[in-house]
């Protein structure tokens, strides 16, 4: 059986809005410890919270969250 991982460009999104994790996190409503479990993996967001990440990002979801599955396939 194929592992499934969730990969995110969230990082590289927040830095070309040149916000911190902090500033991203109050504009969405978490904590700034929130936004780093999310950037690193250690945390995959709600729908609600990825939904507010897109808009305040101007990104869609799709391009800020990817399932990848054996770490080589897009799915």
């Amino acid at each position: 059986m194929s592992e499934k991982i969730l990969k995110n460009t969230l990082k590289v999104q927040r830095a070309k809005k040149d916000l911190t994790q902090e500033q991203l996190a109050q504009l969405v409503g978490v904590t700034r410890k929130t936004i780093n479990t999310v950037e690193n993996g250690k945390y995959i967001p709600s729908t609600y919270l990825a939904l507010r990440l897109a808009k305040v990002l101007g990104a869609p979801v799709e391009e800020l969250f990817r399932l990848w599955e054996d770490q080589d396939e897009i799915i």
